[in-house]
Parts: C-alpha cells; sequence; structure tokens
C-alpha cells in the first residue's frame, strides 16, 4: 500500500529490534529469557504472599498487585517481540497496535501509582508506626488499590480517543519493538498538538511528575524521621524497611528519565533503553524484594522447609 495516504490505515509493521539481523538469534533468546524469569519471579512472589499468613500486611498486598502489574505489562510489551521471531511476521493491525498502546499506558500508569501508595504506606510506618494499623486498615488499603487500578485505567482514555481518530500517517513503519503512543503519534500527519499537549499536562505532570513528586515527599519525611532516631541500629533497622521500595523506586524513575530524555537521534539506544524499561527492571523487582527483605527471605525459608518435610 501507499505509504503516505489520507486513508486510515489497517495495520502497522514494527521493525523493532530485526535492524540488527547479526544478533537476531541472541536477541531472541535474551527476552525469552528475560520474560520467563519476570513471570517466574513474579508468580513466586503471589505464590508466597498468599500462602504465608505472616505476609498479609497492607505493604505485601501493594508487592502482589505491583507483581500482577509487572507480569501483565511485561507480556503486552515482550510477547509482541517473542511472536515476531517465532512467524518472522512483523506486520501488527491497526486495533491489535491500539490494544496495546491503551495496555501499556493503563499499566505504567497504575504502576507510578502504585508505587506511590506504597511509598505513603512505609511513611506511616515509619513516620506514624503506632497508628500503622489504624491509618493502613483492610479498607484504606483495598481502596488505595481499587483507586490505583481504575484510575490509570481511566486517564488513558482522552488521549486514546484523540489517536484512535487519526486517519492520516506518513508511514506504517514503526521503528519500535511494540507500539506506544508516542511511536504512532509521529507517524500521523493530522493535526496531533492536541495530543502532544495532553501528553505533557496529563501524561507528564498528572501521570509521572505528580506520583514522583508525592514519593519525594513521602521520602524526605522518612528520611527526616530516620534521622531522628538516636542509635545508628535504630537508624539502620528503620531504612531497611523501605530499602526494597527506595531501591524499585529509584531504578523506575531513572530509567524513565534515561529513556524520555535521550536525544532523539539516538534511535537504537532509545530503543533498548525502552527494552530496559519495560522487561528487565519488572525482572529484577521480584530479586530485589526478596534479597533486600528479611520477611520475604523468612518466608521462602518456611514454606521451603515444610514442602521438603511433607514432600
Amino acid at each position: 500500500m501507499n505509504e503516505k495516504n489520507e486513508t486510515m490505515v489497517t495495520f502497522f509493521i514494527l521493525n523493532g529490534l530485526l535492524d540488527i539481523p547479526q544478533l537476531q538469534v541472541l536477541i531472541f533468546l535474551l527476552v525469552l529469557l528475560i520474560y520467563l524469569i519476570s513471570l517466574g519471579g513474579n508468580m513466586s512472589i503471589l505464590l508466597l504472599v498468599c500462602l504465608d499468613s505472616q505476609l498479609h500486611t497492607p505493604m505485601y498486598f501493594f508487592l502482589c498487585n505491583l507483581s500482577i502489574v509487572n507480569m501483565t505489562s511485561t507480556t503486552v510489551t515482550l510477547h509482541r517481540i517473542l511472536v515476531i521471531f517465532v512467524t518472522e511476521n512483523n506486520v501488527v493491525s491497526f486495533n491489535d497496535c491500539m490494544a496495546q498502546v491503551y495496555f501499556f499506558g493503563w499499566l505504567c500508569g497504575n504502576e507510578l501509582i502504585l508505587l506511590t501508595i506504597m511509598s505513603y504506606d512505609r511513611y506511616v510506618a515509619i513516620c506514624k508506626p503506632l497508628h500503622y494499623s489504624t491509618v493502613m486498615n483492610s479498607k484504606v488499603y483495598v481502596g488505595l488499590a481499587i483507586f490505583c487500578w481504575s484510575f490509570s485505567l481511566l486517564q488513558i482514555l482522552p488521549a486514546m480517543g484523540i489517536l484512535s481518530r487519526f486517519s492520516c500517517y506518513t508511514s506504517i513503519k514503526m521503528n519500535h519493538f511494540f507500539c506506544d503512543i508516542i511511536g504512532v503519534m509521529y507517524l500521523s500527519c493530522d493535526d496531533t498538538s492536541i495530543l502532544e499537549l495532553l501528553i505533557f499536562t496529563q501524561g507528564g505532570l498528572l501521570s509521572v511528575f505528580t506520583p514522583f513528586l508525592l514519593t519525594f515527599i513521602s521520602y524526605s519525611f522518612i528520611i527526616a524521621t530516620i534521622m531522628r532516631i538516636k542509635t545508628s541500629t535504630g537508624r539502620s533497622k528503620a531504612f531497611y524497611t523501605c530499602s526494597s521500595h527506595l531501591t524499585v523506586v529509584t531504578l523506575h524513575y531513572a530509567s524513565l528519565v534515561c529513556q524520555y530524555f535521550t536525544p532523539i537521534g539516538l534511535i537504537k539506544s532509545s530503543k533498548f533503553l525502552s527494552l530496559l524499561n519495560t522487561a528487565v527492571i519488572p525482572m529484577l523487582n521480584p530479586f530485589i524484594y526478596s534479597l533486600k527483605n528479611k520477611d520475604v527471605k523468612s518466608a521462602l525459608q518456611r514454606k521451603l522447609e515444610y514442602f521438603m518435610i511433607n514432600f
């Protein structure tokens, strides 16, 4: 079909990582390994929290939600790479592309809000420990989780409504390994000014900067409280309770900054940074929470001992 037209396209071609033919097998095996490790690690966290009653606390409830987001987001993005490598067909229909844009945007927004809620949970636990059970009761943390999923589900709809009505595209070839809203927008020859403004205000300020600011405020109070603890042992213990979450937050926002502040000319670097943000970090999250968390390690040890004794 003609790549410059004013009719609604029916498909896009994802070049993805296929422009590096000498590394095809290596990339496929690497992506498959990352995907399997991510699914296995996050599923293990889910099962462990469900099976161990000592982990039935707000923090681990939110961690389960984060694991679900990680498993779903990696499936949304990485499955397309694996399908392309196996079938050698890098064509994606317009409807499938729009669906991928929507679910990716929904899950990204969900993850940022969820990390913000988890930082508030750590703030209450460290700064108001005597009121923790009252403030973070079951109605509150379940309500926060429902808000997280529903708000992120709705906040992407206005942008999707505009994007889906675009009818003119300069090309059907997308230099990415999955469909995202910016990639599709840059291919359009329609007026994208309203969508760009919406991405900046709602996507940038509301969905990214606001969660970052709230997380920063929470940790400012946390650090100030920790510094007022008189004993070094007390300070270490208090900091340890939030170190896993702080590590995940730092990695996540650092990867976002690296990805979206990369010069436009560095396209290949941007794709690999996107792979880092959408695949590698979700894979690392369960290991960070496992290796840096005594409760998780103790629960894992208890369950392993139980299965060894009974089986």
